[in-house]
């Protein structure tokens, strides 16, 4: 599972979180076009490579016409309800901009859809929160994740006049997210378009385990000098596999094996790694089953519940262990059109390679629709994942 943490050790805005997302690979072309595919005519944008205490980022610009009139939150919701963007993008940016409204309403006693914002500020606001929620789905991610979020510290000036950070509006919308002690950062750090992106793009703290892919910096416009003021986006690939797991065993001699087949599914369905069964023979000559579950150890009570409530057994015997795991990844090789075969690539200890295994109901799937015994699918899945991955190391 590929996931996105968010690391806003120097603050987040939005133009800092767009800057990370180009510096990911995401290409400049999508951004530049961003503004007309809104409706947003005469807007630029310009990025820039920059240095941040030595640190390479991504720097985005957005050049915005003055209008006298400005808008109301409510044009902008509106804006986004008719943008040609996904269900997913429009459901989020949607969110961001009726927090926004409901923390800037709070504020100054209107309602979120009266909330008023000067044209510039508006244009920039939905550039940053539709781009970066868009360039997130661009990423590919299933899940984004953040770690605690930096304020700064200080006072910032404000239309009307000199606040304490965080400003009221971004206080508000900082509302559950934890947020980090002490640092650097002198003045804003965080913005109310960057709390708002972190309320309604991240799920919490990132999983325990993790194996990291890559990194890109967004920079913020200030550059102080003493620490990088600069928004870090980590792509990595979720490592459930490699941790202290829960072992569950119990020892059945009441229940049908005819059963043991929805136990399991449910078993998993909780959350179990594997479940392995066998024969055992029981006290006064009864024969009967062992099922042997492994868990996350977070999951371990969760799967026990599953366990109780899916099987006979009045006991469970429970312990924790460390696994020792190889590094894995996951390639998809298509065999005909609209058929494909995922495969499990894992990557083998010093130069030993790699050992690939193609997805069990994958295989069955595909032969269905091939007319082939699966037997003969699961051979073609590993040799062309063998060669995908060779051709990859070239």
């Amino acid at each position: 599972m590929r996931i996105a943490i968010l690391d806003p050790a120097a603050g987040i805005s939005g133009d800092m979180t767009l800057g990370a997302l180009l510096a990911l690979g995401i290409p400049s072309a999508w951004l530049e076009g961003l503004p007309e595919r809104l409706g947003l005519a005469g807007v630029r944008v310009t990025v820039r490579d920059v240095v941040r205490c030595g640190v390479g980022c991504k720097q985005v610009e957005f050049a915005i016409p003055e209008q006298p009139h400005g808008r109301h939150v409510g044009e902008l919701v509106r804006l986004v309800e008719r943008a040609p963007v996904s269900e997913w993008v429009r459901e989020r940016a949607l969110r961001a901009f009726r927090l926004v409204g409901e923390a800037e309403g709070r504020v100054h006693g209107v309602p979120a859809e009266k909330v008023h914002l000067h044209e510039v500020g508006a244009v920039d606001a939905v550039l940053d929160i539709v781009g970066a929620i868009e360039g997130f789905e661009q990423l590919g991610v299933e899940a984004v994740y953040a770690w605690p979020v930096a304020v700064g510290r200080g006072w910032v000036e404000a239309t009307h006049g000199t606040l304490p950070v965080p400003a009221p509006a971004t206080a508000i919308l900082l509302e559950g997210l934890e947020i980090a002690a002490g640092g650097p950062v002198e003045g804003e750090a965080t913005t109310p378009t960057g709390a708002a992106l972190v309320r309604v793009l991240a799920t919490g703290a990132p999983p325990a385990r993790w194996r990291l892919v890559k990194s890109g910096w967004g920079a913020g416009q200030r550059n102080p000098g003493h620490y990088p003021n600069a928004l870090r986006v980590l792509v990595a690939e979720q490592a459930a596999e490699a941790a202290r797991v829960t072992l569950l065993a119990t020892d059945l001699d009441d229940m049908s094996p005819e059963y043991v087949e929805p136990l399991r599914q449910a078993l998993v369905a909780a959350g179990a790694l594997d479940v392995q069964t066998w024969p055992v023979q029981m006290k006064k000559g009864r024969s009967g089953f062992r099922v042997e579950v492994v868990a996350p150890e977070e999951l371990g009570e969760a799967v026990t519940a599953a366990l109780f409530r899916h099987s006979t057994t009045a006991g469970v015997r429970r312990w924790v262990a460390e696994r020792a795991t190889l590094a894995r990844r996951q390639v998809t090789v298509e065999l005909a059109p609209q058929v494909s075969v995922r495969v499990k690539v894992l990557e083998q200890p010093g130069a030993d390679g790699v050992r690939v295994k193609p997805e069990y109901e994958d295989v069955l799937a595909a032969a269905r629709a091939l007319g082939r015994p699966p037997l003969e699918v699961a051979r073609v899945a590993q040799r062309d994942a063998e060669a995908l991955v060779a051709k990859s190391k070239e």
